[in-house]
């Protein structure tokens, strides 16, 4: 499990913060509009924002 210090604390994972398609900022509740790397002390860690890193490929018995 990640620790709260692993995760960096940018609006890009805030729960309060959502993407503005036509940019690349973000719409704060409390900010208004600021930038993906923006943080203030609002911050609440939004685990759904979050895009897991790719898995591995496997490899097959028949390559071994």
């Amino acid at each position: 499990m990640k620790k709260d210090s692993d995760t960096p604390r940018i609006c890009e994972f805030c729960r309060f913060a959502s993407e503005i398609r036509a940019t690349e900022d973000m719409l704060c509740t409390h900010r208004g509009v600021v930038d993906k790397e923006y943080t203030c002390r609002k911050f609440i860690y939004d685990p759904l924002k979050r895009v897991p890193r790719a898995l591995p490929e496997l490899v097959s018995l028949e390559d071994i």
